[in-house]
């Protein structure tokens, strides 16, 4: 008999979906068992937990109140992440936490470790139990930056509202009056600090004031009025060298007049010389001369030289240019005194300056002795000043810290607990529960052996799957091919009927096998609504129960109370015809094991079981022989091996695969004709019944339900 394979199907999202949804419905019980102890643990543990609340106070750092910040850049440096990171650890400090303890009374809270201690322990000091206490109390302390503001949230966690809110406001007025003190106190030792070292630098100032002071006066040394020092022949070389120069001038010159004068009286021209012409004496007796000498002129033409006129006028004129020449002469001779007394003067200054710079070369090295003690006495000045700015600094920085810092929202008591949040934790309860139970039917799933699906089967046997046979809840699950021939489970044992009868044109099996890899597979009640769906369409079916160390047929079929057997037909205790007995449905009779038979005897190793199927196929158009199991027994393959058809019964998601695999391969080997394997027991929602019936919601109209 040749069986056609189905086309494969393509793997589609909604088959993931369905497997999925197969595995949770398999699984459901397990699944809400599992959520609902976890999510009653979460719920149980959320409800112990003790209520916890939590106060907020927020400081506010403000920069631009800094009266040091030049500018805006400066303020905004001064509050760099790192700035205000350093405030957080400051705020978080176990000093603040001791003050804040001290504060409010803390020693004796229990809720912070205080109080009596334990039994058998020894008593703290007061400083390790404040120590015990601050370190407790900066444990429920969390200070952070709100984002990137200047803000500072402080936040305390306690069992009680009204001290989660009393603490975070300790903690903020703790830090500003902290933050002042500190900086206050830092003031005032710097302070004492900056006055004691001005102090002992406005004595070496005076020291080296003094020094000086008294070395210029030695040295001769005086500052100008452009506070540059110098010493008092510094300050005569500067005039002395312009008077030198100016008489050096002068002396040139009236050397030069001199020489000029001399040459021209040599020459006997006297009026030449430029201070004869510029005399006013000898202009003014040139005037007189010329009148005289005019009047001389009109008394020689009307008188003549005799004429006592002329003789006086010409006396006049003769002692006017005696006069003259006396005047010229006196000219010279002054020329030549203030040529002398010009030199006389130069050489004074020359012979001056001279002795001024020898005092300058041996005042060289006091100006180099001086500057060195103006450049200490400067030193000590720029270092008094420095530290008198610093110590300004300081002050003013004290003076102002509160300025830059304020609490700008107080703490209050908290209306709700912050921890736990009851019904998150509930949901997360759920949620966690659920996790599990996923977990749990994931790993049950991977877990389990058995084969699912169509593929599976069709792969790893070589076969077809002829039927998918849906799981029925209820004791005798072949009775519902008689009472609901048109259910779901019918249909399928139709399905059977149809792929082992083959095509037409094909020669039908008579003898067809149902057997199994393990027992408990649901291959005797397969076998006998097999047998009831062939003779309810027609067929004079008989089924044969040939697992004798079980003999389950009996337990779910109508037998004789003292009825007779296969076994005793194979004994030769009995006919063919006694072993035959009625099922009670038309066309369908049965050869039933009355009880379990156990013996070490080859039943079917013999001539006879072939020469019964030969009779019984002589007489029924089909003969289903229920098998028993290949893993372990070797009567299921020799019986097996008798039959037209084979038909590998498979528990769905339960028999191992190495198991199914075994048994398949020896019905191969042994050389019968495995046409096929079914599904027993298949979740209706499963993709094993999805895939070969389609979708059976689809086709719910169609069934009688089960």
């Amino acid at each position: 008999m040749k069986v056609v394979n189905a086309a494969e199907p393509e793997t589609r999202l909604s088959d993931v979906i369905r497997t999925v949804r197969d595995v949770i419905r398999r699984r459901i019980l397990i699944l809400l068992g599992i959520t609902a102890v976890v999510a009653a643990i979460g719920i149980i543990l959320t409800l112990r937990i003790t209520p916890v609340y939590q106060g907020v106070t927020r400081i506010q750092i403000d920069p631009s109140r800094n009266p040091l910040a030049r500018t805006a850049n400066d303020a905004q440096a001064q509050l760099a992440s790192e700035a205000i990171e350093t405030e957080v650890s400051v705020i978080r400090s176990l000093d603040l936490a001791r003050v804040v303890v001290k504060r409010l009374n803390l020693l004796n809270d229990p809720e912070f470790g205080g109080g009596p201690p334990p039994e058998g322990k020894p008593a703290l000091s007061p400083a390790a139990k404040l120590d015990v206490v601050a370190r407790s109390v900066n444990s429920h302390l969390d200070v952070a930056r709100d984002r990137l503001t200047y803000i500072m949230a402080i936040r305390f966690n306690s069992e009680s509202a009204d001290k989660a809110a009393r603490i975070a406001n300790a903690f903020a007025t703790g830090y500003l009056d902290t933050k002042v003190g500190n900086k206050i106190g830092t003031a005032e030792r710097q302070t004492a600090w900056y006055q004691k070292r001005m102090d002992e630098l406005a004595a070496d100032i005076r020291v080296a004031d003094e020094r000086v002071a008294q070395y210029q006066a030695q040295a001769g040394i005086v500052r100008g009025a452009s506070n540059q020092t110098g010493t008092i022949v510094d300050q005569q070389v500067a005039p002395l060298s312009l008077q030198l120069a100016s008489a050096e001038s002068f002396a040139a010159e009236a050397r030069s007049k001199e020489q000029s004068a001399k040459q021209q009286v040599r020459r006997g021209a006297l009026d030449s010389i430029s201070d004869v012409r510029q005399s006013a004496t000898i202009q003014d007796l040139r005037s007189k001369r010329a009148s005289l000498s005019q009047t001389l002129e009109d008394v020689r033409g009307r008188y003549g030289e005799r004429h006592p006129d002329f003789i006086k006028v010409r006396d006049q004129v003769a002692g006017i240019d005696a006069e003259l020449s006396k005047e010229m002469g006196r000219v010279v001779r002054s020329l030549d005194a203030d040529a002398g007394a010009a030199d006389a003067r130069a050489a004074s200054l020359r012979q001056s300056m001279t002795q001024l710079e020898q005092k300058q070369a041996g005042n060289a090295r006091a100006s180099v002795i001086a500057a060195s003690l103006q450049r200490d006495a400067d030193g000590k000045h720029d270092a008094y000043e420095k530290i008198s700015q610093m110590a300004l600094e300081s002050r003013q920085a004290a003076q102002n810290s509160i300025a830059q810092a304020q609490i700008i929202d107080n703490a209050e008591p908290p209306q709700s607990p912050s921890w736990p949040n009851r019904p998150l934790l509930f949901l997360l309860s759920l949620i966690a529960g659920f996790g599990v139970g996923i977990a749990v039917i994931v790993t049950q799933e991977m877990l389990v052996t058995g084969m699912r699906s169509i593929d599976e089967v069709e792969s790893e046997l070589g076969v077809p799957l002829i039927a998918a046979i849906p799981n029925i809840r209820q004791d005798h699950p072949a009775d519902i091919v008689v009472d609901k021939p048109t259910s779901q489970y019918s249909e399928a044992l139709r399905n059977a009927r149809a792929s082992l009868l083959g095509v037409r044109g094909q020669p039908r099996p008579k003898i067809i096998a149902l057997t199994s890899a393990l027992p408990g597979e649901g291959k005797t009640t397969t076998a006998l609504a097999l047998a009831r769906v062939m003779a309810m369409n027609g067929d004079r079916t008989i089924i044969v129960d040939a697992d004798v160390r079980r003999a389950q047929l009996r337990m779910i079929t109508q037998t004789k109370a003292d009825g007779v057997g296969l076994v005793e037909l194979l004994h030769g205790d009995v006919t063919l015809d006694e072993a035959i007995e009625p099922s009670g449905l038309q066309n369908l009779d049965q050869i039933i094991i009355h009880k379990p038979f156990f013996s070490s005897e080859n039943l079917f190793g013999n001539d006879l079981m072939p020469k019964i199927l030969e009779q019984l196929s002589e007489r029924y158009d089909t003969i289903i022989l229920d098998l028993p199991p290949l893993v372990g027994l070797a009567d299921g393959r020799f019986l097996a091996a008798l039959a037209d058809a084979v038909a590998l019964v498979i528990r769905w998601n339960n028999t191992p695969k190495h198991a199914v695999t075994s048994a398949a391969a020896w019905l191969k080997s042994d050389g019968a004709n495995l046409v096929g394997s079914m599904f027993t027991m298949v979740d209706t929602s499963s993709q094993a019944v999805g895939s070969y019936y389609y979708y059976s919601k689809q086709y719910s109209e169609y069934y009688q339900e089960a």
